[in-house]
């Protein structure tokens, strides 16, 4: 199912509506600028966001523009670990609702 090749369907959005792939564009590198965070930081969490998402996509794209600002393997794997935690984290916290009255 996950293919990267279907990323080219994309230009259908930009047919489809055309002003607000424009502006998500435009959001999409404002987001990801150099900043008050790095690019590889912005990268980083984009990275473990996308494990957290389970988007297979965003974690190629990702990891790929991490690797590009300079983010190493381990720096990607304690980030996956973080995604993880918190991925847990809330299935644990969640269970709270499991002991109500």
């Amino acid at each position: 199912m996950f293919d990267m090749k279907d990323l080219a369907r994309l230009r259908k959005l930009d047919e489809n509506a055309p002003e607000a792939m424009k502006s998500f564009r435009a959001f999409d590198q404002a987001a990801f600028a150099d900043g008050a965070l790095s690019v590889q930081q912005k990268q980083i969490i984009a990275v473990a966001v996308a494990l957290t998402t389970q988007c297979p996509y965003c974690i190629a794209l990702h990891t790929k523009a991490a690797h590009d600002a300079g983010a190493t393997n381990a720096q990607l794997a304690e980030a996956a670990l973080v995604a993880a935690a918190i991925r847990a984290g809330g299935a644990v916290t969640h269970a709270t609702h499991l002991f109500r009255d």
